[in-house]
């Protein structure tokens, strides 16, 4: 899979998993636009991109290419604080 490639999947895969989880009530659905990649890294066969949408619920998305396996993981988490620790 190209690097191309493994980013129009990430953001499909944000997108529809973004959809699936908003609630019904808000009658609303995320386009590929508003998906966007943040970090992105090529290892040998392999793949990792964290990945953001521009909602404002807190969530980010670690999408992983097993090139080995020809598998990805999506790993969906939820931010819940910034903090600045001074040393």
């Amino acid at each position: 899979m190209t690097n191309k490639e493994f980013e129009a999947k990430c953001i499909e895969i944000v997108k529809n998993y973004a959809n699936e989880h908003l609630d019904i009530s808000d009658n609303k659905q995320i386009t590929e636009e508003d998906v966007y990649i943040v970090w992105q890294c090529k290892t040998l066969q392999n793949n990792k991109a964290l990945v953001s949408t521009n909602l404002h619920d807190g969530m980010y998305y670690e999408i992983t290419l097993n090139g080995d396996k020809q598998e990805i993981y999506l790993d969906a988490y939820k931010k819940f604080e910034n903090r600045c620790i001074r040393f």
